[in-house]
C-alpha cells in the first residue's frame, strides 16, 4: 500500500509538471490577458484512465473555455501525455485559488519570454525564438512567402504595404509572421513591433467598449511602427471588430507604418468582410503558402529531428526509413507532422532502441487511422470533379478525351500522394485501371507541374482544398 501511494504521489507530480507546461504553452498561444480572464480559472484535478478532470467556477467560464480554447488544450496536452485523449470539466463554485497556483506559472512566463514591442506598450504578445527565419525550411510551396517576408523587413525599402500571407492551417503562416518580427527589430532597433492574433485584437476591443476606453486601445495600436495580425478570419462576423481593425489599418498606411496579416483564405473570399476592406488587404503584396510536399516534408522532418536530438543530446537515432515513412504519411500539415515525430522520438527513448516503420506505425495508428479518413480516393475525386466541373462517372469512365483524361489523371496522382493507398487500390477506384495507369499518371502529372506554372498553380489549390477538410 506505501508503494502504491508513493506511486499515486508521483503521478499526481509528474501530471501537474505536465499541466504547468500547458499553461506556458496556452500562455505564450493566447497572451497574457486571455491567459488571466480565462485560462487561468482552470484547476486540474485528477486523470481516470484517459479522461483528465478540470474544475472551474462558474458555468459560464466553462462553456467558454470549451467553445474557444479547448481545441488547443487538448492538443498541447496530447504532446506532453498522450495518455490522455478526453478532457471533463465540471463547476466549482467553491473554488477560490487555483491548486496548480498559477499566478507563479504566469510570473514566470512574463519573466522569460521575449516581447514584440517597446515598452509603451505594456500588454504585448510575445514573439517565439523558435520562429526565426534561419529555421524555416523552404521549399517550392511557400518560397516567394519566404522571399516576401525577407524582404519587407529590409530597411528603407517600401515597395509594398502591407503584405498578406495565407494558406492552411501548419503550413507555417504563423512562423514567417514571428520571424519578420524578430528580423524587422534587428534591421531596425529603434522601431516599436506589435505582434496579435485577431481573436486577441477583437478582445481588447470590447474590453475598451466595456470600459470606455477606446482612446487608449486607439492611441496603442496606432502608434506602433509595425503591426503584425494573425489569422484574421477570426474577424468574420465580427463586423464592429472588423470597423475598428479597418480605421487602424487605414490609420497606419498612412502614417507610412508595416501591416502584416495572416489568414486561412485570400482576402476576396473573407466573407462578411466589406469591399472596401477585401481591396485595402489586396493593395500591397498577397502571396499564399501551399502545402508541402514529400521533399519539403522529409526536409523538414529531418530538420525538427536534428533538433530533437540536439536539445536532448540523445544518442539513440530513427532510421532514415522512419522518417521518410512520416514525411510520406503525415500529409494535411506540417504541425502534424511534427507531433508525429515527437511521439515517435519519445517512444523510442522510453524502449530506448531505435524504431522501425512496422512499430512506427502501431505508435501512429490513431493519427494515421484519422488521416485516412479524412483524406480518400472519394473525397479526392469529388474535389477535381468539382474544380473541372465534370461529374465523377466521367472522372472514372474508360473515356480518353482530354477534358476527362487530365483531371482523372490528376486524381490519381492526388491520390497517390495524399492517402496510404497502394497503385492496385487507387486504379480499382478509377475503374478498374492496371497500377502501370497509376504510374503514368504520377509521373505525367510530376511532368507538367515543373513545366506549366498554370498547371502546377491549379494542382497545388486543389491540394490545398482537398487538405484543409
Amino acid at each position: 500500500m506505501y508503494q502504491d501511494l508513493n506511486k499515486n504521489q508521483a503521478s499526481t507530480i509528474d501530471l501537474k509538471d505536465q499541466w504547468n507546461s500547458v499553461l506556458k504553452k496556452l500562455n505564450a498561444e493566447y497572451g497574457n490577458e486571455i491567459f488571466n480572464s480565462w485560462i487561468k480559472n482552470i484547476s486540474i484535478r485528477n486523470l481516470d484512465e484517459d479522461v483528465l478532470y478540470f474544475t472551474v467556477p462558474t458555468r459560464f467560464i466553462r462553456d467558454w473555455i470549451t467553445s474557444h480554447y479547448l481545441d488547443k488544450i487538448i492538443f498541447f496536452l496530447n504532446q506532453e501525455n498522450s495518455q490522455i485523449k478526453r478532457v471533463k470539466i465540471n463547476i466549482d463554485n467553491s473554488l477560490t485559488a487555483n491548486m496548480l497556483n498559477i499566478d507563479k506559472v504566469s510570473s514566470d512566463i512574463k519573466k522569460t519570454n521575449i516581447y514584440a514591442s517597446s515598452s509603451s506598450i505594456s500588454d504585448d504578445w510575445p514573439l517565439d525564438d523558435r520562429f526565426k527565419f534561419e529555421k524555416f525550411i523552404v521549399g517550392p510551396s511557400n518560397e516567394l512567402a519566404f522571399a516576401s517576408a525577407k524582404r519587407f523587413c529590409t530597411k528603407d525599402i517600401n515597395d509594398f504595404n502591407p503584405l498578406y500571407v495565407y494558406g492552411g492551417v501548419g503550413l507555417g503562416k504563423t512562423h514567417l509572421l514571428h520571424a519578420i518580427g524578430w528580423k524587422y527589430k534587428e534591421e531596425n532597433s529603434e522601431k516599436s513591433v506589435l505582434y496579435l492574433s485577431a481573436e486577441r485584437f477583437m478582445f481588447q476591443f470590447i474590453k475598451s467598449l466595456r470600459q470606455k476606453d477606446t482612446m487608449s486601445f486607439k492611441q496603442k495600436f496606432r502608434s506602433v511602427d509595425v503591426l503584425i495580425l494573425d489569422d484574421i478570419q477570426f474577424m468574420i462576423g465580427k463586423v464592429s471588430t472588423q470597423e475598428e481593425f479597418f480605421h487602424t489599418f487605414n490609420s497606419l498606411l498612412d502614417m507610412n507604418k508595416k501591416v502584416i496579416i495572416s489568414g486561412d483564405r485570400p482576402p476576396s473570399d473573407l466573407g462578411s468582410f466589406s469591399e472596401r476592406m477585401k481591396s485595402r488587404l489586396s493593395g500591397g503584396l498577397v502571396v499564399d503558402i501551399m502545402p508541402a510536399d514529400y521533399k519539403l516534408r522529409f526536409s523538414i522532418i529531418q530538420n525538427k529531428y536534428k533538433e530533437l536530438k540536439d536539445r536532448n543530446k540523445n544518442t539513440l537515432s530513427l532510421d532514415e526509413e522512419v522518417l521518410s515513412f512520416l514525411a510520406k504519411t503525415v500529409t494535411s500539415n506540417v504541425r502534424e507532422l511534427e507531433g508525429a515525430l515527437n511521439k515517435v522520438y519519445t517512444f523510442s527513448n522510453i524502449l530506448g532502441k531505435k524504431i522501425d516503420v512496422e512499430l512506427t506505425k502501431s505508435v501512429l495508428k490513431d493519427l494515421l487511422k484519422s488521416n485516412d479518413k479524412r483524406i480518400t480516393i472519394d473525397e479526392i475525386q469529388k474535389k477535381v470533379s468539382s474544380y473541372y466541373n465534370i461529374r465523377i462517372d466521367d472522372l472514372i469512365s474508360s473515356r480518353r478525351i482530354r477534358t476527362f483524361a487530365r483531371p482523372r489523371q490528376i486524381a490519381m496522382y492526388l491520390s497517390k500522394k495524399l492517402t496510404t493507398r497502394s497503385l492496385p487500390e487507387i486504379g480499382r477506384k478509377f475503374g478498374g485501371r492496371d497500377h502501370t495507369t497509376v504510374i503514368h499518371a504520377v509521373k505525367k502529372i510530376d511532368e507538367l507541374k515543373e513545366n506549366d506554372s498554370k498547371f502546377d498553380e491549379d494542382v497545388n489549390l486543389i491540394t490545398q482544398m482537398i487538405t484543409s477538410l
